[in-house]
C-alpha cells in the first residue's frame, strides 16, 4: 500500500539516482558510455522533466503521467534488451555501436570514420558488478518500473466502480 501511494515519488527518484549514477560513473569514475549507453538514458532524462512538470502543476495523480511512463519505459526496454543482447554476442550491433574501423587507403575516409564512431564498443562491457552489466541492471531496472507501473495503473485506474455499492 505504501508504494502505491507514493509511488509518482518512486518513479521521479528511480529516475533522478538512475540518471545521477550513469553520469558519476562517466564524469567521476571516467567510465566512458557506448552509444547504445547514451540511448538508454533517454526515458530517464524524459521522466524526469516530466516528474518536475507535473510536480510543479500539482499533477501527481494524473494518469498521463504513468502512462508516459509506461512508455517510456518500453523505449527504455528495446534499448537496453538489445544492448545486453549486444554485449552476450546475441544480437548483431548497429554501424554506429562499433568501436573498431574498418580498412581504408584513404586517410579522408579514415578521418571520417575516427570523427562519426563511438570510441566504446557496445560489445565491450565497461562496468559490472555480481556478473551483471549496467546495461543488465539497467534492463532489471525498467522491467520491475513497466511491472509496477503496470499494476498501479490497473489498481487506480482501469477498474470500474460500481456507483450502486
Amino acid at each position: 500500500m505504501m508504494l502505491k501511494k507514493y509511488w509518482f515519488w518512486v518513479v521521479g527518484g528511480i529516475s533522478i539516482v538512475s540518471i545521477f549514477s550513469a553520469l558519476f560513473a562517466e564524469y567521476i569514475l571516467g567510465l566512458e558510455p557506448c552509444v547504445m549507453c547514451l540511448k538508454q538514458r533517454y526515458p530517464y532524462y524524459f521522466l524526469i522533466f516530466l516528474f518536475f512538470i507535473f510536480l510543479i502543476f500539482n499533477l501527481r495523480k494524473n494518469i498521463i503521467f504513468f502512462i508516459f511512463v509506461q512508455l517510456s519505459v518500453v523505449y527504455g526496454l528495446f534499448y537496453s534488451l538489445w544492448h545486453v543482447g549486444i554485449e552476450k554476442k546475441i544480437l548483431p550491433s548497429s554501424s554506429e555501436c562499433s568501436g573498431s574501423l574498418k580498412v581504408t587507403n584513404s586517410t579522408e575516409s579514415l578521418k571520417e570514420q575516427i570523427l562519426s564512431k563511438s570510441i566504446v564498443s557496445c560489445e565491450d562491457v565497461v562496468w559490472s558488478i555480481f556478473g551483471l552489466s549496467a546495461a543488465s541492471i539497467n534492463t532489471i531496472v525498467l522491467l520491475l518500473l513497466f511491472i509496477f507501473n503496470a499494476l498501479y495503473l490497473l489498481n487506480n485506474y482501469g477498474k470500474k466502480k460500481n456507483i450502486n455499492s
